[in-house]
């Protein structure tokens, strides 16, 4: 039984005769008529009772009628499905995002875009560190992830730069430094520092500390925060001050002052997109296209 011997079906019992059903699927008479003698040899029983002005269907006619109707459906909407997925335009996609840059305008473009163009598809976003964005990119439990890299060569991993961060200086607003800021980091060596762990960010947390050894600055650190929002908020609550991603800035928060600093400028933070190079998932191939169009 194939699907094209159901439609045909479908058309014959519809129109009442072979002949009428045979201009409607433009297939010549005798060809179709052989078609629903194979039909019924198929199923093993006759499904019309012909008579002088047509067909008239026997009580498994009528039984298939029904069946034809609902499978004949189910094709069109298997068929509907299987296409949206193969085009990225449903099916699932997870991204993992630096908790930083949550607010970051551009990101926030990307993904209000992605869901814009592409609303069929289950779009989940995990605010991660760049450290645990790596291990489930690794793993295959995450699609993508924006984060920090140090370059575009990484085992297993296809990326593309985003864009080129920064750092900046947070101090509490009822710190002496809000009304008069440093002019460079050695007015800060004697300060108390909030700071993060390495495991959270290897890479962010290695080029931060390689640009302070080339300044020969050395921060006292007396408090640590698992990500930027957690230290952002001790030093809010006066705990210390702290050096973050300039992206920080872009999700003010209350209690907080920031400032640029000359030597903090030209420590580059570049922020990335990686993804496994072996996907071919077409919801995330969507997405990278998306990132050129955007963010380009």
């Amino acid at each position: 039984m194939e699907f094209r011997q159901l439609e045909y079906f479908v058309a014959v019992v519809e129109t009442g005769s072979i002949s009428a059903a045979s201009r409607r699927v433009h297939v010549a008479q005798p060809a179709l008529t052989r078609q629903m003698r194979l039909l019924e040899d198929d199923v093993g029983t006759r499904l019309f009772e012909r008579h002088a002005r047509g067909v008239r269907l026997t009580v498994a006619g009528r039984a298939l009628y029904d069946e034809a109707l609902s499978l004949l459906d189910e094709r069109v909407q298997l068929k509907a499905r299987l296409t949206a997925l193969g085009s990225g335009l449903s099916g699932k996609l997870s991204l993992g995002i630096t908790v930083t840059h949550l607010w970051v305008p551009e990101v926030a473009q990307l993904m209000g875009s992605y869901r814009t163009r592409y609303p069929g598809v289950a779009f989940e976003v995990f605010p991660l560190l760049s450290g645990p964005q790596l291990d489930r990119l690794r793993e295959g439990t995450l699609d993508a992830g924006i984060l920090y890299l140090d370059g575009p060569d990484s085992p297993g991993l296809a990326t593309r730069l985003l864009q080129n961060d920064h750092l900046i200086l947070a101090v509490p607003e009822s710190s002496p430094w809000a009304c008069r800021p440093p002019s460079s980091l050695e007015e800060l060596e004697d300060a108390d520092f909030v700071w993060g762990f390495r495991s959270a960010s290897p890479v962010y947390y290695d080029r931060m500390l390689a640009h302070f050894e080339r300044l020969d600055f050395s921060p006292r650190v007396v408090q640590y925060g698992a990500d930027n929002i957690t230290i952002l908020s001790m030093v809010a609550a006066g705990l210390g001050i702290a050096i973050v991603p300039a992206a920080s800035s872009a999700h003010p928060m209350p209690g907080i002052r920031f400032m640029h600093l000359p030597e903090l400028d030209t420590c580059d933070m570049p922020l990335w997109m990686a993804w496994r190079s072996a996907s071919d998932a077409p919801a995330l191939h969507n997405l990278i296209g998306l990132v050129d169009e955007v963010l380009g």
